[in-house]
């Protein structure tokens, strides 16, 4: 076994502890077994392949750093936003360096660019994958509400008041007023 193949499947195995680590936030709103990161950031990632297409931005680009746009919650947790005003927030470009650090350097540097990048928001990318993280908690948010969870505004006008793109802005416009069933009617 290589160097080179014993960090990338550490790094896997790492990853992997996104799946059990649930979206703590929801807690708060009253839901016993919200989703994990990983499955967050599934959708965040195909929300911001969605909105760069329509952005006139890379599909392809502002899925890659939706993806690892929370695996930092490896080594926190998931924070939520009530923890603000005790904890200083992590910096997630460092943590990124400490858990890439045995990687081979490809990889390294790959995933060091996408978090700063996702970080800085620079890019037309980066403003569509951050935007996707803010419309996915607004679907889940609605999803739950659709389940009986009474308490979820307050995520709901979060998500709409930190979009920056045209399409995003739109997208969360329809989701509010539509019934998560709606892709049932075909």
């Amino acid at each position: 076994m290589t160097d080179t193949a014993a960090g990338i499947a550490g790094f896997g195995y790492e990853l992997g502890v996104l799946k059990r680590i649930r979206r703590a936030g929801w807690w708060h709103a009253g839901v016993r077994d919200p989703e994990s990161v990983a499955e967050h950031t599934m959708r965040v990632s195909q929300l911001a392949a969605l909105l760069a297409a329509e952005e006139g931005a890379s599909p392809e680009r502002a899925a890659y750093l939706a993806l690892w746009h929370d695996t930092q919650e490896t080594r926190t947790g998931d924070l939520p936003h009530t923890a603000r005003a005790y904890l200083t927030k992590p910096d997630p470009q460092r943590i990124t360096e400490d858990q890439t650090a045995q990687l081979p350097e490809a990889g390294r540097l790959s995933v060091r660019g996408a978090v700063a990048e996702y970080e800085e928001a620079f890019t037309a990318e980066a403003r569509c994958a951050r935007d996707a993280d803010k419309l996915e908690m607004l679907l889940q948010a609605v999803e739950y509400r659709h389940l009986g969870v009474s308490d979820v505004d307050e995520w709901i006008s979060s998500a709409v008041a930190s979009l920056t793109t045209k399409t995003g802005r739109r997208v969360a416009e329809a989701a509010v007023v539509l019934s998560p069933m709606v892709w049932r009617a075909g």
